[in-house]
């Protein structure tokens, strides 16, 4: 007899709500929750095959160790024996730095990978930190803390109430969003025409997005930033900057104004390829707008001035008085969120507070770049010890970082590797011990992160559709029991992690003046919460002490958990409002618009006015039924246009003699790949495109459909030489390559 059960959708940022059919155990459909505050009943392919990701016969379902070379079944308790008797002799005899933590884009998409990383990262006291951001997003945290004083206060666009809205290398309509969380975010996007908005994108690919759009500019790859200050110097240069309402807050004007002097829409023309009185005209339609928002996203900061290009759509954000202003950018308030302090200056953001061992890259957000984690194992230096152990969270970064044979062999080096995986892939292969996780059907779910990003203020958790299988272990209680293991606790209750978190954020409240629990018991307040478990009663915690929390009882009508369950479909917590200057952290209490990083990286922009390229350059390309390698096992979210192949402007194939179908080799500083070629003039002249996360033809993988069609790794085009000087993230797009047919 089926029954149905709510669950948030975890697999890509935009949170869909889904009502699931379940069988028994097994899911056996999905579709879109009508009633979801959030969501209201949308639904993309990827949540509709969440019963077959639930489901998929290739997901470990025991741990793996170990043994004479090959990895075998273990129970839990050998796994966890094996992880802390491989951990800490390294600790011990080479240092914390000797180990080093890897976490995937997964992380973000569970309870447990918001929960326990932190813990395990401050347990550890190792520096050597890589993750996905640098492969994606850093440079929007960077920009972000230069800016505000903190690098997770992203402003958001108000897709809901804005009057024009400008995307630069972002396609929402097949991401479905990144850092901007919006379920239907294409819905969104025509009900903005259909109130008489204007939609411009600025992109080198005529996407689905693109042909959505009032206006197309297809900019040369990598040239972002400088079509972005040229904008701004166009605001300034005609006295159509007005900040309005933000300008008490902010700070840098003049010194601004200065800065982009140099950057005329004539100046940035050829290297962007984008006629001056284009760049005018896209001035001063944002400026001219009752409301507007300038979004960026991974097209913008995968490019050799990211963090500027970052920075840069903040600044007309700010320029023409949309930051922090309804149909404009605002900053989202997740319920989770800490008790909101007063406005005043904070601590301020800082980068390069340490280095990596062998290029001396600066850390950003105390995380060193994904690019260099090959370097950090193979290479010997005079400074330090190199990575010896790793541990690896829901990351697959033999694809997903630059030069993945280097870091194969790398990883085969390693005294000891422990992955956190559902699945034998190019990377958990080379673990010594691999611990599953089980199938989101059966673990709870609420958007810590994402929540933050959200372009309406709500919240929403959803607990297990279907009861945990046996011999399973609950996420949360595997990275509770890994981060005892990797920090010398080995053996103790998993339990005492929460307990241990939940007594010291009670410490701490009770002696804040701003807390609503200030100068309370703190063994009083923790027998107050509520839930089935340690994740749940931290939750509560996080809840209750939250902007819209009860205050433990201070403000009866707020929230907690148990009011949220009492609320199946979330609880809507209104559209996005003005928050400034209450959230800003940095020293002066202000929005600093010209931060001495940043001032500091204009001249190599000022050089990229003189950098033409004389060859064809790489972009990447996302499916909207997919998301980067963790979804390829899956066969209904591969086929169709989910392919690995080269798109080519018929103009270059008909000069490099390239046939449609066809094999073509694509050779970069990293290597080089062969794929079919698909000719289409939805790329501009001069640019090729390949999709991230393909290349599953390792062996010793247990992947079989992904095996059965590998496609090629694009990041092996690279050597992961060519990052963000700031954000150390990896330069993907605008990446010389050469493209030969091959013959057949």
């Amino acid at each position: 007899m089926s029954r149905t059960a709510l669950r948030i959708c975890p697999l890509c940022e935009a949170t869909c709500g889904l009502t699931l059919t379940v069988e028994g155990t097994r899911v056996t459909g999905a579709r879109g929750d009508r009633d979801d505050v959030f969501s209201r009943g949308f639904i993309c392919p990827k949540g509709a095959s969440f019963g077959a990701v639930d489901a998929d016969p290739d997901r470990l379902r025991t741990p793996l160790v170990r043994r004479d070379g090959e990895l075998r079944e273990a129970t839990w308790e050998e796994a966890f024996d094996a992880v802390a008797a491989g951990l800490r002799p390294v600790v011990e005899r080479y240092g914390p730095n000797s180990v080093g933590v890897v976490l995937g884009n997964p992380n973000v998409h569970t309870m447990a990978g918001a929960l326990y990383p932190p813990l395990l990262l401050a347990g550890l006291g190792t520096r050597s930190v890589f993750t996905a951001s640098t492969v994606d997003q850093m440079p929007k945290h960077v920009s972000s803390g230069l800016l505000f004083g903190d690098a997770n206060l992203i402003p958001v666009p108000d897709l809901d109430r804005t009057d024009h809205l400008l995307l630069i290398g972002a396609n929402p309509l097949e991401s479905n969003g990144s850092l901007c969380t919006a379920p239907d975010f294409p819905g969104k996007l025509k009900a903005l025409k259909a109130r008489g908005g204007t939609l411009t994108v600025i992109d080198p690919r005529r996407t689905r997005t693109a042909k959505l759009a009032d206006r197309h500019i297809a900019i040369r790859p990598g040239t972002d930033a400088l079509l972005l200050a040229a904008m701004a110097h166009v605001l300034f240069a005609e006295d159509l900057a007005d900040l309005g309402e933000l300008a008490p807050h902010v700070q840098g004007l003049t010194e601004l104004r200065e800065a982009v002097a140099e950057f005329t829409p004539e100046a940035v023309a050829a290297a962007c390829d984008v006629d001056a009185a284009e760049t005018r005209a896209l001035a001063r339609e944002l400026a001219a707008a009752p409301t507007a928002a300038v979004y960026g996203r991974i097209g913008s900061c995968t490019v050799p001035h990211g963090t500027l290009a970052s920075w840069l759509v903040d600044v007309l954000n700010i320029l023409t008085g949309n930051l922090d202003r309804p149909g404009g950018a605002l900053f989202p308030q997740a319920a989770t969120d800490r008790t909101p302090r007063p406005a005043g200056p904070g601590h301020g953001f800082a980068l390069g507070r340490w280095h990596s061992r062998v290029s001396e890259h600066p850390e950003a957000k105390g995380e060193l770049p994904l690019s260099a984690l090959a370097e950090e194992i193979d290479t010997a230096t005079p400074h330090g010890e190199p990575v010896r152990a790793l541990i690896a969270v829901a990351a697959n970064p033999v694809l997903s970082a630059p030069d993945g044979d280097r870091l194969d062999k790398a990883l085969d080096s390693l005294d000891f590797m422990v992955s956190v995986d559902p699945y034998l892939n190019e990377t958990s292969r080379h673990a010594h011990v691999v611990l599953p996780p089980p199938p989101p059907s059966q673990s709870a779910h609420h958007d810590f992160a994402f929540n933050t990003l959200a372009v309406r203020n709500q919240v929403r958790y959803t607990r297990p559709a279907v009861p945990l299988e046996p011999g399973r272990m609950p996420e949360t209680e595997i990275l509770a029991r890994l981060t005892l293991a990797a920090t010398g606790m080995h053996g103790a209750d998993p339990a005492a992690v929460d307990t241990l978190v939940i007594d010291q954020t009670l410490g701490k409240a009770v002696k804040e003046a701003h807390s609503p629990v200030h100068g309370r018991d703190p063994r009083e307040l923790a027998g107050l919460l509520s839930g089935v478990s340690g994740p749940e009663r931290r939750l509560d915690l996080m809840l209750r002490l939250g902007p819209y929390g009860d205050g433990f009882g201070r403000h009866p009508d707020g929230l907690s958990l148990e009011k949220v369950l009492a609320h199946p479909h979330g609880i809507d917590l209104g559209p996005l409002q003005k928050r400034l200057p209450q959230p800003l952290k940095t020293t002066s209490g202000q929005v600093e618009l010209l931060p001495r990083p940043i001032a500091d990286d204009l001249p190599r922009l000022r050089r990229a006015l003189r950098e033409l390229p004389d060859g064809l350059v790489l972009v990447g390309r996302r499916h909207l039924r997919s998301n980067n390698s963790w979804m390829h096992n899956v066969p209904a979210l591969t086929g169709g246009t989910n392919r690995c192949t080269v798109h080519i402007h018929p103009e270059d194939a008909e000069r490099l003699g390239v046939r449609d179908g066809a094999p073509v080799r694509v050779k970069g500083a990293g290597g080089e790949v062969t794929a079919p070629a698909e000719v289409t003039d939805s790329v501009r002249r001069g640019v090729v495109s390949l999709p991230h996360g393909w290349g599953h033809d390792r062996p010793g993988t247990r992947m079989s459909h992904a095996a059965a069609d590998p496609g090629v790794n694009v990041n092996q085009l690279l050597d992961g030489s060519l990052l963000d000087p700031l954000s150390g993230n990896a330069v993907l797009n605008g990446v010389p390559i050469e493209v030969t047919a091959v013959a057949p």
